[in-house]
């Protein structure tokens, strides 16, 4: 088995179609929304438009570049394009606010329509942080401790699903806890901490798993133990900058909502005494 450098992964490039063309349409559309407001003259958040950037960026990096081309080859290889297409593009996609933005530049049928979804019931069941929370982690151990990856690596269709999967389950784990969109299910911000360290453990069962295990979990798509252990050693690692940065913002936006309490407490003190 030959080696694969750095080089081949970030100069490997190939069209994947599918993939391209949702980069397109997902970039495309929040273009046209971030448009929409500035002809009415209202500033869409630049770090917002940066946050969606970033996570097309990312996805176009794991399915269009080497790791992409490479990722049915190396265990750790596919590892890498999990944790581009799994991690990071969920945590930019909540980060950049996407409900918000049809919420403020749709048209009127369009921003009626995704009003009465966000309070439906099945609403509020996707969106409530136990169903994330479950897919998430659940989508973890039924990817890389049942034979789904090997189906995964043989079968199209089987590989567009597990995709698909990872993307959403961490957009419906991440959206209640650091999201900005008004999602109906949010919890207290010392519950999404909990709720963060709550996944740790996945990350960590699953990576233990890999690192200790006596035979592939893959054997058809991955048969090397090496290559699975270093595998296991960037997922585990993933799994706890994931915790430490998703923790920071979810301190940090504590720390913000507590000041603009403190703020509005003493304008209406102000207030009071004024009057």
């Amino acid at each position: 088995m030959t080696a694969l450098t750095v080089g081949d992964l970030l100069l490997g490039w190939r069209l994947d179609p599918a993939p391209a063309v949702v980069a397109i349409v997902v970039a495309g559309l929040y273009a046209v929304g971030v448009r929409r407001l500035a002809t009415r003259g209202r500033h869409w958040h630049t770090g917002r438009s940066l946050a969606m950037a970033g996570a097309v960026a990312a996805g176009v990096l794991a399915t269009q570049s080497g790791i992409g081309r490479y990722e049915g080859e190396r265990f750790w290889v596919h590892m890498i394009q999990h944790v581009l297409i799994g991690v990071l593009v969920p945590l930019l996609v909540v980060l950049a606010a996407p409900l918000t933005l049809v919420l403020q530049s749709g048209a009127p049928g369009t921003r009626s329509l995704l009003r009465r979804a966000l309070r439906s019931r099945t609403g509020h069941l996707v969106s409530h942080p136990l169903v994330g929370w479950a897919l998430f982690g659940g989508g973890l151990v039924g990817l890389y401790l049942t034979p789904a990856l090997d189906l995964a690596a043989r079968n199209d269709v089987a590989h567009a699903a597990m995709h698909t999967h990872v993307v959403l389950a961490g957009v419906l784990f991440l959206a209640p806890l650091v999201g900005v969109d008004p999602v109906p299910a949010r919890l207290p911000f010392a519950a999404r901490l909990l709720a963060v360290l709550a996944a740790v453990p996945f990350h960590a069962v699953v990576a233990l798993a890999l690192l200790t295990g006596t035979t592939p979990v893959a054997p058809d798509a991955y048969p090397s133990l090496s290559d699975q252990r270093s595998a296991a050693a960037i997922f585990w690692g993933a799994g706890e900058l994931l915790t430490v940065v998703v923790a920071g913002i979810v301190g940090r936006q504590w720390w913000v909502s507590e000041r603009r309490a403190a703020a509005r407490e003493d304008r209406a003190l102000d207030a009071a005494r004024l009057g």
